[in-house]
């Protein structure tokens, strides 16, 4: 297998949590030296014009990041209307973050099964999530809350303004056992 791209799929993965050399060794069973080098190989190819991102080391880790050279691109996106909707899975991860605050990445990807970095990142960008500090838990993960734009765009005055989710809860129940009902009829046509 290639070690560069697997070295490449790694950092995607981990998003902004980043990976330490020391990972990096670990994970591809390669002598420090060897990772240092695969690290440098990867940057070079990130160097080229035709590519839109690079890799940084940032915090003591290393994070594939975009090119500050792109940033009036990236503004434009974030900026237009037709990009500023929000997907199921954006909406989703919102209400864990708005229900949980501040939470980790790591407890959004929990709570909802499936890896949650991208999404963390969009919504960081829009304005509707911030970093607010660091868990005590262990390699310090960031902490997310939500900010003052997200509660203007939901209409909200203050968080606490969120719906009770045992209502929440409630409501969706009643709506399976009508749906249960329309389906499970105790008529039946005649033959």
């Amino acid at each position: 297998m290639d070690n560069l791209a697997i070295l490449e799929g790694l950092l995607y993965v981990v998003g902004e949590e980043g990976l330490t050399l020391e990972q990096i060794e670990q994970i591809l069973e390669l002598e420090e030296e060897a990772a240092r080098q695969l690290l440098k190989d990867l940057r070079k190819e990130y160097e080229s014009n035709k590519r839109g991102i690079r890799i940084d080391f940032l915090g003591n880790r290393f994070k594939l990041t975009t090119k500050s050279e792109h940033r009036d691109y990236y503004q434009k996106l974030m900026e237009n209307p037709t990009t500023n909707t929000l997907s199921q899975a954006a909406l989703e991860t919102l209400a864990i973050i708005a229900y949980n605050q501040p939470i980790t990445r790591i407890q959004i990807d929990e709570i909802r099964g499936v890896a949650s970095g991208q999404l963390v990142r969009k919504l960081v960008a829009k304005g509707f999530i911030k970093e607010s500090g660091r868990s005590d838990m262990v390699g310090r993960p960031i902490l997310y809350e939500t900010t003052h734009e997200f509660l203007d765009y939901f209409g909200l005055a203050n968080i606490e303004s969120l719906p009770d989710v045992s209502q929440l809860i409630d409501s969706t129940k009643e709506e399976k056992d009508i749906e249960k009902d329309l389906y499970h009829s105790k008529y039946r046509e005649e033959e």
